[in-house]
């Protein structure tokens, strides 16, 4: 899995294309055809994926957003970026 630093700025694969659907959302990837839900947390993180803020900045959004312990949360959403590295969902960092 991918290692995913506070500092990495990320961004979707340009295949990657989201629709928000009630309480989440589904990701398509074109290039397969795979579709993937997403629940109201991915959700929140992916409309924040933007290619220009890093994981940190997100987290602070994120943590803004919910009323959230940053720690916490940055340690959970250090885990689904990877997550969504390995899916093809987001462009690994290190490519």
């Amino acid at each position: 899995m991918a290692e995913i630093a506070f500092e990495t700025v990320l961004r979707m694969v340009d295949d990657a294309s989201v629709q928000h659907v009630g309480d989440g959302a589904v990701v398509l990837l074109a290039r397969s055809g795979q579709l993937y839900t997403c629940n109201g947390t991915t959700e929140a993180f992916l409309d924040k994926v933007d290619g220009a803020r890093s994981l940190d900045q997100i987290v602070d959004l994120l943590s803004e957003e919910f009323e959230v312990d940053k720690a916490t949360l940055g340690d959970d959403m250090t885990a689904l970026a990877a997550e969504l590295v390995a899916e093809g969902i987001l462009a690994d960092p290190g490519a």
